[in-house]
Order: structure tokens, then sequence, then C-alpha cells
């Protein structure tokens, strides 16, 4: 189990959100911090920790009128930490490739794999053919509806078919590298980790997958750790102390990189 670090950019900010409070009309959502620096500071930070596999999400839509400020800010991450962090936020055919030529190690994706509410395989073959299977992570947030966790797209705001279940996970295996798994419901809250989503990703173990949401004590480390017998890497955002929590980013680092 290792510690991935995370840059979440929204309206040109690094920020931590509230996962579930986002909404593209109006580039809305539930601040618990906005950092006065930039991406690249945090790139440079990872960097020099020699943290790798952590992720840079883009949070605005190509239609905002912050999207711009909000992937410059992406590429300077990337240029400070080349071939160290992967990059998600409207990854599709006609800019994967380039993404991966700034310097991301991995593009991340949902909802151009998860579109109209389906797996598109059509759209995942497509899009393993540009990046290879090596370079390419699936995003598979999802939030609870009845007894089953769905994958959630758009920023994490529309509900697909997809329940996440081992023949799914099984399947996508084969095209991807890695899972990204942002449990949305708990994402920025601070109320402990998913325990029953948590369960269900630890008992499978094909491919690495990172687990977030609602980390915000070291208990919570040693729950994700015991309930998945140590196969989830895992990131923590709004309670580290270098986003204004109380967790010690040094101390995660020394124990869990």
């Amino acid at each position: 189990m290792k510690f991935r670090p995370c840059i979440d950019i929204h309206n040109g900010s690094v920020k931590q959100v509230v996962g579930s409070t986002i909404k593209d009309e109006g580039d809305k959502a539930k601040d618990n911090f906005v950092s006065d620096k930039g991406a690249d500071y945090y790139a440079k930070l990872y960097k020099e920790n020699n943290l790798k596999g952590g992720h840079i999400i883009l949070l605005n839509s190509s239609d905002s009128k912050y999207y711009e400020a909000t992937r410059n800010q992406a590429y300077q991450a990337l240029a400070e930490y080349e071939m160290g962090m992967q990059l998600g936020g409207g990854i599709n055919l006609e800019n994967a490739r380039d993404y991966l030529l700034k310097g991301a190690s991995h593009v991340i994706v949902t909802s151009f794999v998860f579109s109209e509410g389906v797996l598109k395989m059509d759209n995942l073959k497509a899009l393993c053919k540009i990046t290879g299977k090596e370079r390419l992570v699936l995003d598979l947030s999802c939030r609870k509806k009845g007894d089953k966790y769905y994958i959630v797209t758009d920023r994490w705001q529309k509900f697909t078919n997809e329940a996440i279940d081992y023949n799914l996970l099984n399947e996508l295996s084969k095209y991807c590298d890695e899972f990204l798994v942002h449990a949305v419901d708990v994402e920025g809250k601070n109320n402990g980790v998913e325990k029953e989503l948590v369960n269900i990703l630890g008992k499978w173990d094909l491919i690495p997958i990172t687990y977030a949401g609602g980390i915000h004590s070291y208990e919570d480390i040693d729950i994700l750790d015991k309930a998945s017998n140590g196969n989830l890497d895992f990131t923590i955002g709004s309670s580290l102390d270098i986003f204004g929590g109380k967790l010690s980013f040094k101390d995660i680092v020394k124990k869990y990189s």
C-alpha cells in the first residue's frame, strides 16, 4: 500500500473540494481549501519526495470560461514533473496524445469510455490504441445507489448504469494499467473511508487500484490497509497539512512511500 499524491485544479486554482458538490453550471463547488500556490509548486514537492503515480485532475468542463486557466495549471505541473504524474479530466481521442507528449505518465479517463450511461467498448479500444494499455488509467469513481456502487461521469455529476463488480473489473483491466476510484459520496468530507467499497476493491488485485475519499486520520489509513489486505494504494486531499488539514505530509511520505 502506497501513498499517491494529488493536484486537483478548479477555476484555475489548486483546490480541495467536496466532490458531490461540483456543478458545471456556474462552475460551482464547495471548497475545502484554495491554495495560493500553483500546481507546479505541488508537482515540484512530489518530485523532490520521489512520489510517483499521483494524479492531476482538471475539474472544469471544456466549455467553462475557466478551462484554459485550469489546463495551463496542469501543463505547468507536467513540465515540472515530467512522467511523474497521471492526468485526467475531459480526456478523449483528440487530446490524449497531447497530454502524454506534455509529460503525463498516464491519462485518466471516465466520461469518454462511460458515455450516455453505459460502457462504450469501441471508445475504450480506440483510446487504448492511442495510449497503449501501459499509459491508460480508468477512473471508476462511484456513488452508491441502492445496494450497489455505480460509476459516475462528467465530474461525478451523472450516474451510469454500470455497477462496480468483479466481472467489470476483469474486463476493463485488459485495456488499462491501473484504476483510480474516488468514493464520491465521502470525497472531501473528512468523515472516514467508504468501508463497503474498500472491501469490494480490496478483494481484487489484477492491476493496481488507488482509492480516494474520506481519509482524515491515521486510523482511517489503518482501516483501509486492513480492509483491503494492503492491496489498495491511497490518496489524501484536504486532510493533508499541505492542503490546510492536520495530517502531516512528511509523516505520510515517510511511512507510505
